[in-house]
């Protein structure tokens, strides 16, 4: 294998240098043979199978192997040659000392001994001397038996000293010290090869140095490669704004030093899950015409102490050296989280970190033009000094949009989609904003993208409005469910379920207006009945109720058309059981536990004590029961006066498993109710049609500087 890797690399370099073409086709066709004899991987990842050059293709030169992989050729190529060496040299032939002193020294045909690392004897014969093998020899217990017997051999042989051989003594290596130490230096190597190409050495994959570059950042400096615009983002157009304004600090300082003003050094992003912080940052980047940074907060955090402050210091050193610039620390809550909690001992690295962090920030003057965001979901567990004014000056919540915003994400959304010509695109997204509400501009997306693989999977040349509709079910409900085998008593016991849920939902006044009501199974429901929440913030005691009510409905059908009860209704009593707490516990409904409000643990959270007394919490749970048995009273009476209603609509449920609104009127009459249910009754009295996405006069040209626009309008006069 030695000598093919050495063929190869040598006629490499050959190759390149022969000019004669009969020479230059017979090394190409030796490089071939040589080259088809080497393992797999290494043809693959080290060499290049060369055409004859005379076709006008070109060979790998040898300068374009890596010098990693040279010097492993030329380890390789040492560790080869040793064991070739030890492996095929003369090793002579073992004999006894009977036979050495009967056919050898009786006979005359030694020239000389030696004694070799005395462990045995090498017997070196006189020329001409006829044997099978270049020398002989023998082992020996130790050199001074070997002296005594030889000294006995030589009296009873009757050998003159001056006919005796010679006696020589010397040490020599057999290759053993040599071969125990290959594994240690093979180990070496590895881990040296290791920090060179891995994440702590600085080679292709590697960061940029050696194996100390860990402290350096991996922040990113984002160039032209950002496809994203702010024409991308909408449903936060007062979060735009503020960004806008960030940019505008940085490109027209003087705009705001002439009146005095300070230029803020960061903004907190903060929000729900898919409401579009990291949009808005990848925006920014795209759009802002000064060097954008961007970093994870878990970089920050490694195994080695002293990683995080180090990163963070080389970090904001990038910042400064390309100022003015904006840093953007992407789910900052990694490195940000308060201080004090959790650590068992000494100092942490993440609070180490952390306090690196709140230096570099606060060193800052506004003379560097460096304005630092963040994003997190969870701004309630950041800490006070990391939030206060000198850091982060402002905090920009981005919440779910409105039907306004929603409207926006769905044009925005809806241009890549291939939509029917008869479609008014407006018109659509204006549709789907009603009929998505507290949806997220991720949920958009996703309804978006859910609509045209529906119309793809069914070779459907556009994508049409019922596809939306198929996509919001899908991303509500899951993944329908056709082919699960359902009883025919479990088939009627969900009829009547959802069919309770429709009727009280039909015949309460704040309840929500019906959009459709199914028995597929659809996730990990067997049916359910989709709803149109109101775009509302306030509630009353008389609406919380009504919902209530609304969700007992399945479980007081099944109770009065069978007499008994099943599992169905869990998912339902969850959220009853948590809407009677939220009401008694946090918004101080309950005359008899009073005008007080507590924090209800969030799920998965451990509670070690409650922040009232035994008395009290009996109290709440009293009222709590309470609540929950006149409400279940109340859908009872509803349920039992309207049960033809609800067997006319469990018997059409049968029938064609998904009732719609029209199947309603159709069954019930008018809902006896006002309701709005389209884009016009929302928006109706908002006071605009659109979102509003006009800019202050101070931010029109937001991403130019002022002395652009001024070269700009005189180069305009002078050619007017």
């Amino acid at each position: 294998m030695f000598f093919g890797w050495w063929t190869v690399l040598h006629a490499h370099e050959t190759l390149l240098n022969v000019k004669n073409p009969g020479a230059l086709q017979f090394l190409t066709h030796s490089y071939q043979c040589v080259w088809h004899l080497l393992p797999y991987p290494i043809q693959r990842h080290y060499f290049v199978l060369p055409i004859h050059p005379l076709n006008g293709t070109h060979t790998q030169s040898l300068s374009q192997l890596s010098q990693d992989f040279r010097a492993l050729a030329v380890v390789l190529a040492g560790i080869s040659s040793a064991t070739l060496y030890y492996q095929f040299r003369d090793t002579g032939k073992e004999i006894t000392w009977k036979d050495f002193v009967q056919r050898y020294l009786g006979r005359g045909m030694v020239e000389r001994l030696e004694v070799v690392n005395k462990q045995y004897v090498r017997v070196i014969l006189v020329p001409g001397a006829e044997a099978d093998a270049s020398y002989v020899w023998f082992n020996i217990g130790s050199v001074d038996t070997f002296e005594r017997n030889l000294e006995a051999a030589h009296h009873e042989l009757g050998l003159e000293p001056s006919h005796r051989a010679a006696v020589m003594y010397n040490s020599e290596s057999d290759g053993s010290f040599m071969m125990s130490m290959i594994p240690t230096l093979l180990l070496i190597g590895f881990l040296l090869f290791t920090l060179r190409r891995g994440p702590m050495g600085g080679g292709a994959g590697g960061g940029r140095g050696g194996p100390f570059s860990m402290s350096e950042s991996t922040a990113k400096m984002m160039k032209d490669n950002i496809n994203t615009k702010f024409k991308d983002v909408a449903g936060c157009e007062e979060a735009k704004l503020e960004i806008l304004e960030f940019v505008n600090f940085l490109k027209n300082p003087q705009q705001y030093l002439d009146l005095g003003a300070k230029i803020p050094k960061g903004a907190v992003l903060s929000g729900p899950p898919g409401t579009g912080k990291t949009l808005l940052a990848k925006a920014t980047a795209g759009e802002a015409n000064v060097p954008f940074i961007t970093v994870n907060g878990s970089e920050f955090l490694e195994m080695f102490v002293g990683v995080g402050p180090a990163r963070v210091r080389d970090m904001f050193a990038m910042a400064r050296k390309n100022a003015p610039c904006i840093l953007f620390i992407d789910e900052i809550d990694a490195v940000g989280r308060k201080r004090g909690g959790g650590n068992f001992g000494g100092q942490s690295e993440q609070e180490n970190t952390l306090n690196q962090l709140l230096v570099e920030m606060d060193g800052f003057n506004t003379s560097t033009n460096v304005v630092v965001l963040a994003g997190t979901n969870r701004p309630d567990i950041l800490d006070p000094a990391l939030m206060r004014p000198g850091r982060f000056d402002r905090q920009i919540y981005i919440g779910p949009p409105d039907i306004k915003g929603r409207a926006s994400i769905f044009k925005v959304h809806l241009r890549p989609i291939k939509l029917d010509p008869a479609m008014d695109k407006d018109g659509l997204a204006r549709k789907m904003a009603a009929a998505t509400p507290g949806f997220t501009g991720a949920d958009i997306a996703n309804v978006c993208n859910e609509a045209a693989l529906i119309a793809a999977r069914h070779l459907n040349p556009h994508v049409e409005g019922k596809h939306f509709e198929q996509a919001i079910d899908r991303v509500i409900g899951g993944l329908e469910k056709k082919t699960q085998v359902l009883q025919p008593n479990e088939k009627k016991t969900v009829a009547y379920h959802e069919a309770g849920h429709a009727i009280v939902g039909w015949f309460l006044q704040h309840a929500d207006p019906l959009l459709k009501v199914s028995i597929i199974p659809r996730g990990k429901g067997l049916g359910y009945a989709q709803y149109l929440p109101k775009e509302q913030y306030l509630y009353t005691r008389e609406q919380l109720f009504d919902r209530m009510c609304m969700m007992l409905g399945g479980r007081v059908a099944e109770h009065v058309f069978f007499g008994k009860i099943t599992t169905g209704a869990q998912d339902d009593l969850k959220k009853v059981t948590q809407s009677a707490y939220a009401q008694i516990v946090q918004f101080g409904m309950s005359e008899k536990v009073g005008q007080v409000s507590f924090d209800l643990p969030r799920q998965g959270e451990m509670v070690m004590e409650k922040p009232y007394s035994e008395a009290t919490a009996e109290l709440i749970d009293q009222e709590v029961r309470d609540l929950v048995d006149s409400a279940y009273q109340r859908t009872m009476e509803l349920i039992v006066d309207k049960r033809e209603c609800v067997d006319m609509v469990r018997i059409r449920l049968l029938e064609k498993e998904v009732l719609d609104k029209a199947d309603m009127l159709e069954l019930l009459g008018p809902r006896p109710f006002e309701e709005k249910s389209t884009y016009e009754e929302f928006v109706e009295g908002t006071g605009s049609f659109e979102e509003d996405t006009s800019l202050p006069e101070g931010l029109k040209d937001w991403n130019q500087e002022r002395g652009d626009l001024a070269a700009q309008t005189v180069t305009g006069n002078l050619l007017t």
